[in-house]
């Protein structure tokens, strides 16, 4: 059986498959740039060669391609987007067009002139990976599902906060089922607001298989719960420390029991301790994130998690998880330990994914519950989590 898992981030687009004949570490894996990279690649030679651009297709992660669009527009270029590419960098499109970005039809878009450079917009190509794994003569046919993962802020109404937003989402979520893998979903699944989930299912509607997405940060969590050293753990504290975002869950024996979130480039390592101290001892408010600039957070269980008791304080995953070992060892209040699942952490997300798709699909579960616990030191392995 093969399962083919995607976590894309704001840098990269991690991938994974799974094949139930081989150990969990010789599975074939890609790391390679974002769609986002690749769009803002694209439109910033578009603009060196001072070209008119389209941008069509799906809405999909924003930051990079969002930037490289306007400096595209400050540059007095033209630049125009249809509506569903177009709510890439806002679901106001009144404010995308304050950008400089002229939103047109579809009808329009095909009237453009031949000399604009046309740029399809979407998070997931299949047939791109496809053609990858190909050339390798590792053919992604017979596979038993997809799975996806994508940051999604949601379309907030007007005029309000998308970290707001986000965060009363999480919360929702959380109080329904306070696991990591009920942020996963079925693309028939998918709540209504979440838009940018919808667009990856949108663009990937003719898939041979089922397709599983999933919010990116508590993929990443789920998957660090994997590492053999982690999975002993009853209670932990995890942060993933992304590209873009910083999330951290603490956890328990009925599951999540806190959360806050970040920006990555907005939160220095002494603020981020600080949160994740004031997390794990309870004290932590939504206001101290959110008025920061941040997502927000929320605790639910009462008792506090103690740290200093053991060999480390909080585990550690993510890109720019070196946020916990650029200074000097003296001067961090917090141990961290740093998880490296099935030995590979740029795969955390990867392997959240796939534990995530053995609860959706149970026809799934035997082989993929078998391979991920069939390392040494799994046994004990936080299925439920």
């Amino acid at each position: 059986m093969k399962i083919l898992t995607v976590d894309i981030g704001t840098g990269t687009q991690d991938i994974y498959l799974y094949d139930s004949n081989l150990d969990m570490e010789n599975g074939f894996k890609l790391v390679l740039p974002s769609a986002t990279m690749r769009i803002r690649r694209q439109i910033q030679a578009a603009t060196q060669q001072a070209a008119p651009i389209l941008l069509s297709g799906w809405t999909m992660g924003g930051g990079p391609c969002a930037w490289a669009a306007e400096d595209h527009a400050r540059a007095g270029l033209p630049i125009y987007a249809t509506p569903s590419a177009g709510r890439t960098f806002n679901d106001e499109l009144e404010k995308v067009e304050r950008m400089g970005i002229k939103i047109v039809s579809d009808d329009e878009a095909l009237n453009l002139p031949t000399n604009v450079v046309r740029l399809e917009l979407k998070d997931f190509d299949f047939a791109l990976i496809a053609e990858t794994f190909a050339r390798f003569q590792a053919p992604l046919n017979d596979l038993a599902a997809v799975c996806v993962a994508v940051f999604d802020h949601g379309n907030a109404p007007p005029g309000v906060s998308d970290r707001k937003f986000r965060f009363d989402y999480l919360d929702e979520q959380i109080r329904q089922h306070p696991r990591l893998s009920a942020f996963a979903c079925t693309a028939e699944d998918i709540p209504p607001l979440m838009t940018r989930l919808q667009a990856v299912a949108a663009s990937a509607r003719n898939l041979p298989c089922p397709l599983i997405l999933m919010d990116t940060a508590p993929a990443a969590i789920l998957g660090a719960t994997f590492d053999p050293v982690v999975s002993r753990l009853e209670r932990k504290l995890i942060v993933n420390v992304g590209n873009f975002h910083t999330i951290a869950f603490r956890l328990g024996g009925a599951g999540i029991e806190g959360v806050f979130e970040h920006h990555t480039g907005e939160i220095k390592r002494p603020s981020l301790e600080k949160y994740l101290r004031a997390l794990a001892d309870g004290s932590l408010k939504n206001s101290d994130v959110f008025d920061d600039m941040g997502h927000g957070a929320l605790v639910y269980g009462k008792e506090a998690l103690a740290l200093g008791t053991g060999d480390f304080d909080i585990v550690v995953t993510g890109p720019r998880r070196a946020l916990f070992q650029s200074t000097a060892p003296e001067s961090s209040s917090l141990r961290p330990y740093f998880a490296v699942p099935f030995g590979d952490m740029m795969l955390s997300g990867n392997f959240g994914l796939l534990a995530a798709v053995a609860e959706i699909l149970p026809e799934t579960s035997q082989s993929i519950y078998t391979s991920m616990h069939a390392a040494d030191g799994m046994a004990n392995a936080p299925w439920e989590v």
